[in-house]
Order: C-alpha cells, then sequence, then structure tokens
C-alpha cells in the first residue's frame, strides 16, 4: 500500500506542476531570478506548495485541517477561488465569490452520490463577480466519497477540469495516509491491551499468592512486595502515551523482578549492564517487559536448577542496543517462527511477537528482534532502539500518574 500511493504521488506531481505552470503563465507571469527554465521553476513552486499544503491533511478532512490547506490548494491550480466540503457543509472558501456558497453546496449531491466530477455555470447577478464556472471533483478514500473540492474560474476550462481532478486525487492520497496514520494508532491500541490482558490473569494471580504467604511470616517482606505489585501494575495500565523511556522501562522490569525472586527464591539470578547513556531513549510503552517475562518463564521452565538472565542495554552510536538473554530449555527455531509468523500462539507467545510486530511497525522491519536460540540452548534477544525516530516520543506525564 505504502508503495503504491507513493508511485500514485510520483505520477500526479508532474501532472500538477504542467497545470500549475499554466494557470500561473497565462495569469501573471513572474519574473524567473535565474532560477532555471519556466518549466523548471514552476514544478519547484508546484513541489513546494504541495509540500506546504500536505501536513494538515494528513490530520483527515476538518474544518481547521480545511483552513490551513486552502491556500495552498488554490495556489497549486491557480484559480480566483476555491473550497473543500465534507457530505453536508462547506468547510472553507478562499478566494472571491463567496456568496455562490448555497449553489455550490445545491450541487454537490450529485459528485457525493456518483463519485464522478462536474463542471457547470454559476448564476450570478453581480456584474464585476469575477467566477462564472465551477468544477467538482469528489475526494475518495478507499473508493467512498469522503468530501469534495471545488474550484471556480472565470470560464470554462478543459485544463482546469484535469487539473482540479489531479489535485483532488493528491489531496485524497493524503487523507488514505491520515485513515493508515489512525489504523495504526487503533493498531498499536489494540497490541498494548493484548499485552495488559496477559499480564493480568497470570501474573497477578502469582503475585498476590506470593504476597499473601509472607504476610503472617514476613509482614514487612509482604508490605515491600506489596508496593513493587503496586508500582508496577501502576505503569502497565497507564492510560496515557503509546511510548515510554528506556528508564521507565527498565523500571517497571525492577519491580516485575522483584515479584518473581519473591516466588521464586535462588533459583533465578538477573544481571544488567546498562550503559546511562541509552536511559533517554525513547521506545514503544510495554516493548522490553514481555521479553524478560518471555525469558523468565522459558528459562525456568524445565529446569530443576537455577537460571541465568542478563539485560544489557548499550550505547551504539544512533541506536541503543538491548539485549536480553537466558540460559534456559530453550526454542525450537522452526516453532519459533511459527510464533513470530502468527501461525501459533501458545503461553508466552503473543508477548514475543506483539513486540517484534510492534517495532516493525514503528521502525521499519530492519528493526525487528533478533532472536537466537535452540532447543536446551537458551534464548538470547536483540532489540535495536533508534535514538531518534519521527513521530516517537514519550506523552507528557498525567498529574494523577
Amino acid at each position: 500500500m505504502t508503495g503504491f500511493l507513493a508511485g500514485l504521488c510520483v505520477a500526479v506531481l508532474p501532472l500538477l506542476a504542467a497545470g500549475f505552470w499554466l494557470g500561473r503563465r497565462t495569469a501573471r507571469p513572474e519574473s524567473l531570478g535565474g532560477l532555471g527554465t519556466p518549466v523548471e521553476h514552476a514544478t519547484f513552486e508546484t513541489l513546494h506548495t504541495a509540500s506546504l499544503a500536505a501536513p494538515p491533511l494528513r490530520a483527515g478532512l476538518t474544518e481547521e485541517t480545511a483552513r490551513r490547506s486552502a491556500r495552498r490548494l488554490r495556489t497549486l491550480l491557480g484559480t480566483d477561488a476555491l473550497c473543500l466540503t465534507d457530505h453536508e457543509n462547506l468547510l472553507v472558501w478562499d478566494g472571491v465569490g463567496g456568496h455562490h456558497r448555497a449553489e455550490i453546496l445545491e450541487r454537490l449531491a450529485g459528485p457525493l452520490d456518483s463519485g464522478r466530477g462536474e463542471a457547470f455555470r454559476l448564476h450570478c447577478d453581480t456584474p464585476d463577480c469575477p467566477v462564472r464556472w465551477a468544477v467538482i471533483t469528489p475526494l475518495t478514500v478507499d473508493d467512498r466519497v469522503h468530501g469534495t473540492l471545488v474550484a471556480c474560474a472565470p470560464r470554462e476550462s478543459a485544463v482546469l477540469v484535469r487539473a482540479a481532478g489531479e489535485v483532488a486525487r493528491w489531496v485524497s492520497v493524503q487523507l488514505e495516509l491520515a485513515d493508515l496514520d489512525r489504523s495504526r494508532t487503533r493498531l498499536i491500541e489494540a497490541e498494548i491491551r493484548a499485552l495488559r490482558a496477559q499480564i493480568s490473569p497470570h501474573f497477578i494471580f502469582n503475585s498476590l499468592a506470593v504476597i499473601a504467604s509472607f504476610v503472617r511470616t514476613d509482614p514487612e517482606r509482604a508490605r515491600e512486595l506489596l508496593l513493587e505489585f503496586a508500582d508496577f501494575t501502576r505503569y502497565s495500565f497507564r492510560r496515557h502515551g503509546d511510548f515510554t523511556t528506556l528508564a521507565d522501562e527498565l523500571h517497571a522490569i525492577d519491580h516485575y523482578l522483584a515479584l518473581v525472586r519473591a516466588r521464586f527464591g535462588d533459583r533465578l539470578t538477573v544481571t544488567l549492564q546498562i550503559a546511562p547513556e541509552v536511559l533517554p531513549v525513547t521506545l514503544p510503552f510495554l516493548c522490553l517487559q514481555p521479553l524478560v517475562e518471555n525469558a523468565v518463564k522459558h528459562g525456568l521452565e524445565g529446569k530443576t536448577g537455577t537460571c541465568h538472565i542478563q539485560i544489557t542495554a548499550q550505547d551504539a552510536g544512533a541506536e541503543a542496543l538491548v539485549v536480553i538473554e537466558d540460559d534456559g530449555a530453550g526454542m525450537d527455531p522452526a516453532l519459533l517462527r511459527r510464533i513470530l509468523a502468527g501461525e501459533l500462539s501458545p503461553s508466552g507467545g503473543i508477548g514475543l511477537s506483539n513486540v517484534d510486530d510492534r517495532l516493525r511497525q514503528v521502525y521499519g522491519d530492519d528493526h525487528g528482534l533478533v532472536i537466537e536460540t535452540a532447543a536446551g540452548a537458551g534464548m538470547k534477544i536483540t532489540a535495536r532502539l533508534p535514538k531518534y525516530q519521527p513521530g516517537v516520543h514519550q506523552a507528557a506525564r498525567l498529574a494523577t500518574d
């Protein structure tokens, strides 16, 4: 889908440049100032204007985003007036001839229902009104009409009809990208809810059982564990932000491990080697804790002796390199591949596949989990976290957190 959209943008923008150049050349030629040929100059202006119009549209079609993008879109077409509408309302009118609003709204039904554009003469009793024709072009996303782009001009023009169609297609691409962004956000939220659901039944029951066992024999120990439990669950079930810092994630892991050690005693040892300079790195929320939980589970299952887990976080230039390694039972690589592909979901498997999917969604496929394992040989999980990624930042903490 992303490749298709990119290809569509590449195909549309040259047509925008040609239409923009023709309109500007006939309307009001400008000095090129030695910036190349007229076509090169027009192409640069078109691409620059399109880049300024895109960000508001990536937030969807609303009154605010329409207002912020309309002037740029009118510049692309070189028209006297332009408006954007949804299914019922005129969101913004930019330019002259605003008294035609009601007439435009009356003509929307056909294009909105059919998904096809329409050009028509405007009725006007104002002698000096500069707009006499309008072109309505639907804005569609996944074959659904979200609204329309309306261009108004002094006279009928086949070039304007084609240019308005191309600009509307470009706007539709931006709206489709906005839909994809919203879908991505909903998917991340759903995956976090899945992780929380996984934590809830088993870990909470086992932790409370351990705490209860200390209530009579060691009340102070029970109190300490209860505070660890409260801090961990508060972090796990927080409601603000999709991202956290490595420092906060490691702090939550420390609470988790305190409860696990209380349950397994000397059977579990943990070594941490954390470079201080990577602690502020931002990463997806609940990204590392499931990996540590997986190491605990598979490190202790099937073993009668002790299990050692090593957690390291190193500075690797533009990235933070996080490694979680255990000397437990390990896993058949073929089984692991099926779990990560979503073909199997055994107990504990959802954590690995969930984290792997979220890392790929946020940072790209090159940043999925790297897992080295074999039956009886333990497991080593490596996560590469870029220190900076557009859109990845920790939300401000709530006062009630």
